[in-house]
């Protein structure tokens, strides 16, 4: 099964539920106890899980990350069609505790753990001879890398946040009210899950109808990146190393099929958010959130704009290729046959096959891919040992793709400082567009974000933006959270 396209009612099912009557059995306890009877029933389920990745709407994966967390940067501001007060206030770092997209992050990515913290529970109890050894390992690790997606995101967003490992069994204060854990303690287990997850499947061993599902490339390549947000630098390179080294994956020699429909899944792409227009309502509608309204017949949203000040578009070299597939300055019009010519728009996920309604753009979302993995090695090496020759090899792949001279050729003997920022540069032009700015921004610390947007006009970032608040709506429900320091009176 393409992961994409069936059992959408499992995981819709798993959440708790009120019951109309007091002697019914709660809906919770009829899903978890009578769906989880066999191999295919699990894979239902894992298959649902997934899909609280990229769900229709503003899910995490679909445009929810660019709403609520890249607006906070350099590179981009809510755009001129952009009319929710909650998202403006996130682009001009206004935003507090009480802001609604804050309060989606938090509660869609437990949402998503809850999802896989049920499958891994009743999977594990599913009679011998009802599912193999094998699918049921495979599952569990599946659900096991999803969980440790969701908790990398929350602990890089939110700081301390709770660990929640099991399904609710009960309603009781004790199973509601969590309290925070570290983010150490956090970062564990995100490691112990993407460890078990490293057992799955190699790229490659899935068929045609599995496309899409995670694999052992993927979690090595996601716990690399880990270990790098943690500054652990000898196992960020050790571990990226060992993705290069197995050869499952290459660059594209054009960089438009990272992003070409017909080149979806391809060998550059390790673990995507998998999109496909007019199919169960699948879109991916960052297509038509950057699309402009300037041209007849196009009908973009015009919501995510490039910001200005940031400079990104002036800071492509008129040879690199990235720039024309990220953005766009000028479109013929379908209607009139006239040809539009207007400011730098995103332009990545706009679907040619989908123009007059973006939102069913096909394009998928890579959350993360082999380019990323050679700039982690980069890093990481450069952090270890300096820029050595194997570092500059592995940015330097990444830049020969986009016809820019390399590295090693117009500045052979950077200093270790000098060749990071070489590194952040470079990942700010590959990666525009895909979910990383922000990260890489607070990544540096409080300093260097505030320095960097202040440059950019953004002149009221402050320290605490380093990190997001945690909801309002959270702390008034659970009397056990408490807010993040940064967040208490500033």
């Amino acid at each position: 099964m393409h992961i994409t396209k069936r059992y959408i009612l499992p995981v819709l099912l798993l959440g708790l539920s009120a019951c109309s009557s007091l002697d019914e059995q709660p809906v919770s306890q009829l899903v978890t106890q009578e769906f989880y009877k066999d191999g295919a029933q699990a894979d239902a389920a894992v298959v649902a899980t997934y899909r609280k990745l990229y769900e229709t709407g503003q899910s995490l994966y679909n445009s929810l990350f660019q709403i609520g967390v890249e607006m906070a940067t350099d590179d981009y501001e809510a755009g001129p069609r952009a009319r929710n007060a909650h998202v403006r206030a996130i682009s001009g770092l206004t935003h507090d505790a009480s802001n609604d997209r804050m309060e989606q992050l938090w509660r869609q990515s437990y949402d998503a753990i809850n999802a896989a913290n049920i499958a891994i529970d009743r999977i594990a109890v599913i009679p011998d001879g009802k599912i193999t050894a094998v699918l049921q390992a495979r599952l569990t690790n599946e659900a096991k890398f999803l969980r440790a997606l969701h908790y990398f995101n929350l602990v890089r967003w939110f700081g301390d946040v709770p660990i929640v490992l099991h399904e609710p069994k009960d309603l009781s204060p004790e199973a509601l009210y969590v309290t925070k854990s570290p983010a150490a303690a956090v970062y564990q287990q995100i490691i112990t899950d993407l460890q078990a997850a490293e057992n799955l499947p190699a790229p490659g061993v899935y068929g045609k109808n599995d496309i899409g599902r995670a694999t052992s490339g993927a979690a090595k390549s996601l716990l690399a990146k880990v270990y790098l947000t943690k500054e652990d630098w000898a196992n960020a390179a050790a571990k990226s190393k060992e993705v290069i080294d197995a050869k499952w994956y290459a660059l594209f020699d054009d960089y438009a099929d990272v992003f070409n429909t017909a080149t979806k899944n391809g060998k550059e792409h390790i673990f995507s958010a998998q999109f496909l227009g007019n199919a169960g309502y699948q879109g991916n509608s960052l297509g038509s959130r950057s699309a402009p309204n300037e041209v007849p017949g196009i009908n973009g949203d015009y919501a995510d704009a490039l910001h200005k000040q940031g400079k990104l578009y002036e800071s492509f070299s008129s040879t690199d290729t990235r720039k024309a597939v990220t953005f766009i300055t000028e479109m013929v019009s379908p209607v009139d046959g006239k040809t539009y010519t207007f400011e730098p728009h995103l332009h990545k996920y706009y679907d040619p096959a989908a123009t007059g309604n973006q939102g069913q753009s096909s394009k998928n979302l890579p959350i993360i891919r082999y380019a990323e993995v050679l700039l982690i090695y980069a890093e990481a090496v450069n952090e270890l040992q300096g820029p050595t020759a194997a570092a500059y090899e592995a940015i330097d792949e990444v830049r020969e793709r986009a016809h820019i001279t390399k590295l090693k050729d117009v500045a052979p003997a950077l200093s270790a400082a000098n060749f990071r920022d070489s590194v952040f540069q470079e990942r700010r032009k590959e990666l525009v567009y895909e979910y990383q700015r922000w990260f890489d921004l607070v990544r540096r610390g409080p300093d260097y974000y505030v320095r960097t947007l202040h440059a950019a006009g953004k002149t009221l970032a402050a320290p605490k933006h380093i990190r997001f608040p945690t909801p309002q709506r959270e702390l008034n429900l659970n009397p056990n959270l408490k807010q993040d320091p940064l967040w208490i009176n500033n």
